[in-house]
């Protein structure tokens, strides 16, 4: 879970108040006042979201809630779907609600920071600020509930070292949050540290951090990976490598390690049939979701694959189903007009 305040970091790191609370003792633990256990709507939502069929997830999740309108877990699912399509406005109401349901939730506010953030990124400079804040208070909230809630210690720690004090950031805050995180789970630590060094552009220390975290084995797949990314834009082959090990490991069925294991025979020049078919695993297999390297990015890398094989049509054709997905994508278009030029 990421969030950010500067644009040199994914926006979803970046930061109203709920609805109206409704009395904790009217409520069963699970958030919802009748009990019942999901009905089908909600099984077939959760199916269609795993599928990356977003559009089917929310119409059947509406179905679910019109029979359980008090039921959390409905709502957070809806929030993280509308999330995930790019729907801001809709995904805040839906884990506002959650939170309102069960305040006392630590996924729930931290899921309620995250939309916040996300919304704050596509928004007007005064309202980002407003909306930013609200997510650091989030994210604070979510701590508070669970300091072993890992993500949303990251998602706070992140805040704090890329926002500025105006949004409520601020390094100095970060040091002793990171401190504590450390002495819960130093792997943790590590990688906070080092994400932070990351916001600061400190990248000698950041792979320092990230380094150390890596050789104390994280339990968490999402932060794994997220060196991965950073390991993937700084082209660390061997750091890759890791990454695609580890995660094998922890997740045997998440397909990003087909990724980075290509990416980094890619950069090493070595096996590239094997990248290729590591590259086609990945397209096939992966969702289209948030913290998995989309269709553009694995175009990208199959382009320079190409390239390296001194296959300049093929290179030609991936870069331009790359730069068709994602327009802004600077490198890409670097990458043709130099490959046209020859």
């Amino acid at each position: 879970m990421r969030v950010t305040f500067v644009a040199e970091v994914n926006p979803i790191r970046i930061a109203l108040l709920a609805v109206l609370l409704l009395p904790a003792a009217l409520l069963s633990p699970r958030g919802a006042a009748d009990g019942v256990r999901h009905d089908d709507n909600f099984q077939a939502a959760h199916e269609a979201y795993e599928a990356s069929d977003y559009a089917k997830a929310a119409r059947l999740l509406q179905l679910a809630i019109e029979q359980h309108p008090r039921d959390a877990e409905i709502h957070l699912l809806l929030a993280k779907t509308y999330y995930e399509s790019q729907r801001y406005d809709a995904a805040v109401a839906s884990a506002e609600k959650a939170v309102a349901l069960d305040p006392q939730s630590s996924l729930y506010h931290e899921w309620l920071g995250k939309v916040y953030g996300e919304k704050a990124s596509h928004a007007s400079m005064f309202s980002a600020l407003s909306l930013a804040k609200k997510a650091r208070k989030e994210f604070e909230k979510a701590v508070e509930l669970d300091e072993k809630n890992f993500s949303a210690n990251q998602a706070l720690i992140e805040f704090d070292c890329s926002a500025p004090s105006i949004a409520g950031g601020g390094e100095d805050k970060a040091r002793p949050e990171i401190t504590k995180l450390a002495s819960l789970d130093p792997a943790e630590g590590h990688y906070a540290a080092g994400n932070c060094r990351r916001q600061k552009k400190d990248f000698r220390a950041a792979d320092a951090e990230f380094a150390q975290a890596l050789e104390l084995h994280p339990n968490s797949i999402e932060l794994l990976y997220d060196i991965g990314d950073y390991a993937m834009k700084q082209s660390k082959a061997e750091t890759l490598a890791i990454v695609a090990e580890q995660g094998e490991t922890i997740a045997p069925s998440d397909p990003r390690a087909l990724f980075y294991r290509a990416v980094s025979l890619i950069i090493k020049n070595e096996r590239l049939d094997d990248s290729e078919r590591l590259l086609n695993q990945y397209l096939k297999r992966a969702p289209l979701r948030t913290g998995f390297p989309p269709p553009w990015r694995v175009h990208e890398w199959m382009g320079r694959l190409y390239e390296n094989q001194q296959n300049s049509q093929a290179a030609i054709q991936e870069y331009e189903a790359a730069l068709k997905l994602e327009p802004k994508n600077k490198n890409v278009r670097e990458a043709l007009k130099r490959l046209k030029k020859g």
